[in-house]
């Protein structure tokens, strides 16, 4: 499906979904309870319904009722359990080490769509030829057989927080000590906070010495709760954005001192709007980029350099590549590198035709660029939002955005 969008200011009131990146920590903690749980305002985006999917296939039993999401631990594991993980990275890297901690040694089949088993999975590979689980990757398959030992764990933190996260949920269930080592600098440290928050919020401890080791004493068990998911930074960034740009869209719902690490778009759109050249580090808030750099098209004769990127390249898409592709479509300036996005401000946009490379943010930040631009913006594949903002496109409209759709 493309959308056709019509250049105009967006105005009103929006609530956005709840945090994803929260979401799928609830789930789980509540998944490996032994009890029942419920969390509510849960946003059923394809990436969660891939966690739902995950756990009910690991024991859990879940049901739904609008926005809430009851879950029941304590379910029996399927035989040849085959995980189908959709495009969500969050699901795959969170349940391969809960799967390899609690299953006893059972062969777990991991599927992927879209680049999923393309992004990079080698520090887990690096520890299960240390600790010797078995795996195999072939093509959009990954199989894991083994169960994860207690004791020291040692890997990257350059790659992707998400392996740091995956290894506490996992790990926290063995019955003795365990220590996570990070080898360097740990990157999106805010998303490792809103895990140790949410095992805390399950009764799961884990100390936390500096971002550098990790400990969990052993024995713990997670103990059901209920609890509610704050919205979503990641994609209030948008209509923030959106505001940057000239719109005035009021974002409801939001808590304003969540550890999200992209609150942090708050600050950043207040440094933008200040005079002169800008370096952002785009190193702990590479979800934000997309519509940042749109937003930095829109300035007025000043150049934003993205720094500490190199991540970009490893989402949904490369999004070094995709992100200076959209400005270019629709008529901006855009320089790359290895690690790096430099965007002229040029303050308004031509528009055209822009491609999402059937990545989420690309069509949500093309939607943005199109407050800015002269002429109508086609944005290709637009149904790739219901990734992580299934209802978008209507919100949008409810915004005041023209748009229409063409298969």
């Amino acid at each position: 499906m493309d959308v056709i969008l019509t250049p105009g200011k967006l105005a009103g009131a929006v609530t956005v979904p709840s945090s994803k990146s929260m979401a799928h920590r609830y789930l789980l903690c509540a998944a490996l309870t032994h009890g029942k749980s419920r969390i509510g305002n849960v946003s059923l985006s394809a990436d969660i319904e891939a966690t739902l999917r995950g756990a009910a296939v690991l024991g859990a039993m879940f049901s739904v009722s609008g926005r809430e999401v009851t879950v029941s631990g304590d379910g029996i594991w399927k035989e040849n359990a085959e995980i189908d993980c959709g495009e969500s990275g969050s699901t795959l890297r969170f349940l391969i080490p809960v799967a390899l901690a609690a299953g006893g040694g059972k062969k777990v089949r991991f599927r992927g769509h879209g680049r999923l088993m393309e992004r990079p999975l080698e520090p887990y590979f690096e520890i299960f030829r240390e600790k010797g689980i078995r795996y195999e990757l072939k093509g959009d398959f990954l199989e894991v057989e083994g169960a994860l030992p207690a004791g020291r764990y040692s890997l990257s933190g350059k790659i992707s927080s998400q392996f740091v996260t995956g290894l506490l949920l996992g790990l926290s269930l063995l019955p003795q000590p365990t220590e996570i080592v990070i080898t360097d600098e740990l990157q999106s440290k805010g998303y490792v906070d809103m895990t140790l928050s949410a095992m805390a919020a399950f009764g799961v401890k884990a100390e936390n010495q500096g971002y550098r080791r990790f400990l969990l004493p052993g024995g713990q068990k997670f103990k059901a709760t209920d609890c509610s998911v704050e919205g979503d930074y990641s994609q209030a960034a948008f209509f923030l954005g959106a505001n940057f740009l000239g719109s005035r869209v009021e974002v409801q719902g939001m808590n304003p001192d969540s550890i999200q690490g992209d609150r942090a778009v708050l600050s950043i759109l207040e440094r933008m709007a200040q005079p002169g050249d800008l370096e952002v580090d785009a190193g702990e808030i590479p979800d934000l980029i997309p519509v940042l750099a749109v937003c930095a098209a829109g300035r007025e004769g000043r150049t934003v350099r993205f720094a500490n990127a190199g991540r970009l390249r490893m989402k949904e898409s490369d999004r070094i590549e995709t992100t200076a592709a959209l400005v270019r479509q629709l008529g901006g300036v855009v320089r790359t590198g290895p690690d790096f996005l430099e965007v002229d401000g040029c303050k308004t946009l031509w528009g055209g035709e822009a491609d999402s490379f059937s990545d989420h943010r690309i069509a949500m930040a093309a939607a943005v660029a199109a407050t800015i631009c002269r002429k109508p913006v086609r944005v290709k594949g637009a149904q790739c939002v219901s990734k992580s903002y299934p209802d978008f496109w209507k919100d949008y409209q409810t915004l005041g955005g023209l748009l229409r759709e063409e298969e």
